[in-house]
């Protein structure tokens, strides 16, 4: 018996089928051809660097936290979905912030999933969201990885808020949501207040959604929570994200949002029902059961900003901006390539910064610094003397 289909076709003279390559399907038939020309977040590799290019806490635990912390993580009941230590992670939240009467709190796997969630709840046909630039990318990819428009707004050169501009962009465009970062990312500062009034205001009364992100709150001398505390009824429409990140748990991923309870209840229908493991929720309840240690550490990482403000100011063509975050925004005086040649002089030196200098034009010249441990930004800093020196 004869198998196989050569043989066949050499005794019947058959001709082997000719196929088009438009006839073979393509192994990106079903993806999104957006997505495909979409740009993935890029993440610098690390290894051997003074790593101060992701604003993340730099100091760990004690030897003796540690172990207290890998004891109750052995503790916890891995074979079990997450259950009643979430709802005890909520209630400690809400306690820790002083939730606001009236008002609920939902968990997201970091603020990045809150983000795409509420991008994924505000997904109507037309649904915009806006939000100043530069500011936090995972915004604009968010919205258009669940669908929406996205339209940014420039900031001013003074790295403040254009109210022109945004007035303008939202009444052309009535966005379901307008995010604010406060402070912002990678600008550091908190925006004018009375500006921020106006602009939730006009959101607010259409039915948009403000999304306030306070990522950095713990190194900043204001919060939006106050304003959300003395005035709910203007603050409405007002969805507060914080993250437990920058405190100290960038590993963990934990982030929350706070908004009115009839909000956040439908919001929390969308929510994967298991989105936080309970390892990660032991381990923010232990972080908030030592919180005097992370804030001391907190209190540590601003001391150090405005030393290392101080530092910089004092050396040749550079010039830092003021900061209410645990990162410094630095201009570099020369042609439109220095703040490049100055981030890989610095890497050469095994000092990873962020180049921001391409993201935005009001950017130009800018590298952004992680503020790091008292040795890490003397490292820095000796880094920068010999960079500049060679310029």
């Amino acid at each position: 018996m004869v198998h196989g289909l050569a043989p066949l076709i050499q005794r019947w003279h058959l001709k082997p089928p000719v196929y088009n390559a438009s006839d073979l399907m393509s192994p990106l038939k079903f993806i999104r051809p957006d997505l495909q020309d979409m740009q993935a977040y890029h993440v610098q590799s690390a290894a051997g660097m003074v790593k101060l290019d992701a604003m993340e806490n730099p100091y760990t635990l004690s030897a003796d936290l540690q172990a207290q912390l890998g004891a109750r993580l052995g503790a916890v009941a891995i074979n079990r979905y997450p259950g009643e230590r979430i709802d005890d992670l909520k209630k400690a939240l809400s306690d820790f912030i002083g939730l606001p009467a009236g008002h609920a709190l939902m968990l997201g796997n970091g603020s990045d999933e809150l983000i795409s969630l509420l991008s994924t709840a505000c997904h109507l046909p037309g649904a915009t969201a806006l939000a100043p630039e530069p500011g936090f990318v995972m915004y604009g990819m968010s919205a258009k990885f669940q669908g929406l428009a996205y339209v940014g707004v420039s900031l001013r050169d003074d790295f403040e808020l254009d109210e022109a501009a945004m007035r303008a962009a939202i009444d052309k465009h009535q966005p379901a949501i307008l995010y604010l970062a406060y402070p912002n990312n990678p600008t550091a500062n908190v925006w004018d207040p009375e500006v921020m009034r106006r602009l939730i205001a006009q959101v607010s009364a259409y039915g948009g959604w403000v999304a306030l992100d306070e990522a950095y709150q713990p190194f900043s001398s204001a919060t939006w929570l106050d304003e959300i505390q003395r005035d709910p009824a203007a603050n409405a429409q007002v969805l507060l994200m914080r993250t437990l990140s920058k405190l100290g748990l960038a590993g963990v991923r934990i982030g929350y949002m706070v908004g009115r309870a009839e909000v956040i209840n439908h919001l929390d229908k969308i929510r994967p029902p298991y989105n936080v493991s309970v390892l990660n929720a032991e381990c923010a309840l232990f972080a908030l059961e030592h919180r005097s240690e992370f804030e001391r550490q907190a209190l540590a990482i601003r001391s150090e900003r405005e030393r290392l403000t101080q530092a910089l100011a004092a050396l040749p063509g550079v010039m830092p901006y003021p900061s209410q975050a645990n990162m410094l925004l630095a201009r570099f005086s020369g042609d439109e390539q220095v703040a490049t040649r100055v981030f890989e002089a610095l890497k050469e030196r095994r000092v990873l910064v962020k180049n921001v200098s391409k993201m935005h034009p009001v950017l130009h010249h800018c590298l952004r610094l992680t503020v790091g441990t008292p040795a890490e930004n003397d490292q820095l800093l000796k880094a920068l003397q010999e960079v500049l020196a060679t310029l």
